[in-house]
């Protein structure tokens, strides 16, 4: 019986041309969030567990990938008979935030008093693998630390809906609300402080269940009075009105790419002010999103910081972009392997590449046009012919 190649469930592999278009949006976006006054970090795949389940990352924690103690750690927990949560010590990151806030706090006597960071980089959650989810998924996320002032979150949008109009996904608009309102609203239902991350999380459903799962919901965890309550609120929510919390962000951003819900609410545990959510027409899921986290860095530094990021969901983005790149590669079909034929392809191959082009040498098989549809399926639009005669090249499309 064959043996399963494939990657787990929910991880992916990509073959040349895909690896090439997801890097020429990376590279979109680097490009445009530094153009912002943005400068790129990086942070371990691996976090401590601790920090990683610290209570502020939602539902996500439970989605932490743990990895296991080794050596003489391992062996002494295992003759402990400890539980097994125990057993690891270490758990790959589920965002960039977490990780950015421990950086922060250890990197801070060297950086900015106005910290504005580009993060990008794969993270890991182990969730049921559906479509447009996976287990391993990249995010681009920008971040300012530093910074209370609304200036931060207008810096944000701002860079934001620029890279999106790099990406030819300027019809994309953000969804924004902030979470006092959010507090205001249910604490005034009857939710108590301790219910209001429980009544967050089943509100946030809200997209996934309709309005009629989220008051079920509500009825079964706090009873009738203030699920009837939400039941009248979801049916007459108004988005017309921008609250005095979020005028002046709505004031100076560019008008229509903005758009006012009080029902959005964001998973994340951590997030205490302005929360953002990108949604796109062709994407039937968020392609990003993010909010103010001032409460995070001082988890790990003692001292609060103000805090506020937006993150580009990667892979959702780039199923989205219409690559405008043509294929530019090269091949140099050689009339056989001689070292005659060789030298001369090796001396074409490199004028090629210093005018900037992708160069590959192959020699003629018996079958030209399956190694040419091949070449053309990875990038590769030109041909030519290398023999001993050959004086000049004479480039070719391949068809």
């Amino acid at each position: 019986m064959a043996k399963d190649i494939n990657p787990p469930r929910g991880m992916r592999d990509f073959l040349p041309a895909e690896k090439a278009k997801r890097e020429r949006v990376l590279g979109l976006i680097r490009g445009v969030f530094s153009s912002f006054g943005f400068q790129e970090v990086e942070t371990p795949a691996l976090e401590n567990l601790d920090r990683l389940t610290s209570g502020q990352g939602g539902d996500n924690e439970k989605l932490a990938f743990r990895v296991m103690k080794r050596g003489a750690e391992l062996e002494s927990a295992l003759e402990s008979n400890v539980d097994s949560d125990s057993l690891a010590d270490l758990g790959l990151r589920f965002d960039l935030t977490v990780p950015l806030t421990r950086f922060y706090a250890s990197n801070r006597s060297s950086l900015p008093s106005v910290f504005k960071a580009i993060q990008m980089g794969p993270v890991w959650r182990a969730e049921r693998p559906q479509k447009g989810r996976y287990r391993q998924f990249v995010q681009c996320d920008i971040d300012i630390i530093g910074d209370d002032s609304v200036i931060a979150e207008v810096e944000l949008v701002t860079a934001t809906l620029a890279t999106l109009k790099a990406l030819g996904l300027g019809n994309s608009v953000i969804r924004v609300n902030h979470r006092s309102l959010l507090t205001s609203l249910l604490t005034g239902f009857g939710v108590s402080t301790d219910g209001l991350g429980k009544a967050m999380i089943i509100i946030d459903k809200l997209d996934k269940i309709a309005a009629e799962g989220v008051v079920a919901e509500l009825r079964e965890e706090f009873g009738d009075a203030i699920a009837d309550k939400a039941k009248s609120w979801l049916a007459a929510v108004d988005t017309s009105v921008i609250p005095v919390e979020l005028e002046e962000l709505f004031s100076v951003v560019e008008k229509g790419s903005l758009r006012f819900d009080p029902t959005l609410v964001r998973g994340m545990g951590y997030y205490t002010g302005t929360i953002f959510e990108i949604e796109h027409p062709d994407s039937g899921l968020a392609i990003g999103g993010g909010g103010r986290y001032d409460g995070m860095v001082g988890r790990w530094l003692g001292t609060d910081v103000p805090a506020v990021g937006i993150s580009l969901g990667f892979d959702r983005v780039v199923e989205l972009f219409e690559d405008p790149a043509k294929p530019s590669g090269v091949v140099l079909v050689m009339e056989d392997g001689s070292a005659e034929v060789l030298t001369k392809a090796l001396a074409f191959q490199k004028e090629l590449i210093a005018k900037g082009m992708q160069v590959r040498l192959e020699v003629r098989p018996k079958r030209l046009n399956l190694l040419l549809d091949s070449m053309a399926a990875n990038g590769f639009s030109q041909f030519a012919f290398v023999d001993a005669a050959t004086t000049a090249l004479d480039l070719k499309p391949i068809a």
